[in-house]
């Protein structure tokens, strides 16, 4: 493992004007809602105006003292909630200072093949690693899910890395502060002792730093693997050598005193199991990546949310929302060698719209004059507003591809997934 750089006077260089400027241009960038202090990004930008110069100090004195972070759950795609801790703005401000100049420092001792929440890395380079294995014939795969891992980052661990890398005990002290800030959760704040929550910019790079130490041992052990954060994967050539690949995660996990999720980790050939939302299946002897089914489950859910007949907004708003989605979803996805699945996915939402626009008619009388009224024959229209079948089965019938053809969502801007 390369040997970190140590510094001594980091905190002069986390408060550096420069530095502070970069950090709050970032922090705009990414928005987000307001902590426990109830300050956006606005309010927060008139308290810093006044309040820097005296955070300025006490961050240098080594007295600054961060706020608890705001509870947050979202759902899980695959059941649950995730707990999110949100910073208040001034605290993601200070984070992002001290990410900027710890970064660099510490990313060059980090693997190469560990890609999450690094600069230069992306989850695209991690999925073309893992088909370059097992192209390579490692089809067997060891996926490996930590259970809660940013809820249960144990503090001393964590902390003993971070004090062999940074000499500066102001960062140590914020660092550690920061880890400690308690959860305001109805008004009562909760103290906890493990756990790095997700929602501050240092979370991901304390996270890298803690698990980097996994990856030089599996490097050592000659174990092809892909790390997305918490999400990691290994590729081997036999069953036999995935199961012994199993036990050593486990053993390596223990010693960070962090546990495998059981229920969502497996050893399986890897054309079974999905890998930051894709999978990878074999054709002609050629490795190939495609969208992986819960992906696709995810998707068509997500549609089905924005494209809900009872938000009461009209098919141009729908639209406007719906596409900022699938332009977001096809960029991510657009690694997948399966156009077809794109040109599937691409009728099917315009088919959904076209049920929305039927209900939105309601009536069967409206519906007719309606599709008649853009051009419809009559057999066509009177097919479509029949109240007898359901609403699926007449958006897909002639009139209503006919009434609402693609050039009709083409003009209203909705993107397409294939091309």
């Amino acid at each position: 493992m390369p040997t970190p750089n140590l510094e001594t006077q980091l905190m002069e260089r986390c408060v550096e004007r420069e530095n502070m400027l970069k950090a709050w241009k970032r922090v705009r960038q990414n928005g987000g809602s307001a902590g426990v202090d109830g300050l956006g990004i606005e309010e927060s930008a008139k308290y810093l105006k006044t309040n820097w110069p005296r955070i300025r100090m006490e961050l240098l004195c080594g007295s600054y003292k961060p706020s608890s972070v705001r509870k947050v759950e979202i759902a899980k795609s695959g059941g649950g909630v995730r707990q999110l801790g949100i910073p208040t703005v001034t605290d993601r401000l200070v984070q992002q200072c001290v990410l900027q100049v710890l970064q660099p420092l510490w990313d060059p001792t980090f693997h190469q093949n560990s890609f999450g929440f690094r600069p230069g890395k992306s989850a695209h380079q991690a999925i073309c690693q893992a088909q370059k294995y097992v192209q390579e014939g490692r089809d067997w795969v060891v996926d490996v899910d930590l259970e809660k891992f940013f809820d249960r980052v144990n503090h001393d661990i964590l902390m003993d890395r971070v004090m062999k890398r940074v000499k500066d005990q102001r960062v140590v002290s914020l660092i550690r502060s920061y880890l400690r800030a308690g959860i305001m959760d109805h008004g009562v704040c909760i103290t906890r002792d493990e756990g790095t929550p997700q929602g501050g910019p240092l979370s991901p790079l304390l996270a890298n730093l803690l698990l980097n130490e996994v990856d030089w041992e599996l490097e050592k052990r000659g174990l092809a693997f892909c790390r997305y954060a918490d999400d990691c994967n290994i590729y081997v050539r036999s069953e036999r050598s995935a199961q012994r690949a199993m036990q050593t995660m486990q053993k390596l996990m223990a010693k960070l005193r962090l546990k495998i999720n059981s229920s969502k980790s497996a050893v399986a050939k890897a054309k079974d199991r999905k890998f930051l939302g894709f999978r990878l299946w074999k054709h002609k002897g050629v490795v190939k990546r495609a969208v992986a089914p819960q992906s696709l489950e995810k998707f068509k859910e997500r549609v089905r949310t924005l494209t809900s007949r009872t938000s009461g907004k009209s098919m141009e708003e729908i639209v406007d929302k719906l596409d900022s989605y699938l332009v977001g979803w096809r960029g991510y996805f657009r690694l997948s060698d399966t156009p077809t699945i794109f040109e599937n996915l691409d009728g099917w939402i315009r088919r959904r719209l076209r049920m929305v626009q039927l209900k939105h008619w309601k009536r069967g009388t409206t519906i007719y004059r309606e599709l008649r009224a853009k051009g419809v024959g009559k057999l066509a229209a009177a097919t479509s507003s029949d109240g007898s079948r359901g609403w699926w089965h007449r958006s897909g019938t002639q009139g209503m591809h006919l009434g609402l053809p693609t050039s009709f969502f083409d003009r209203l801007e909705l993107s397409h997934l294939k091309g």
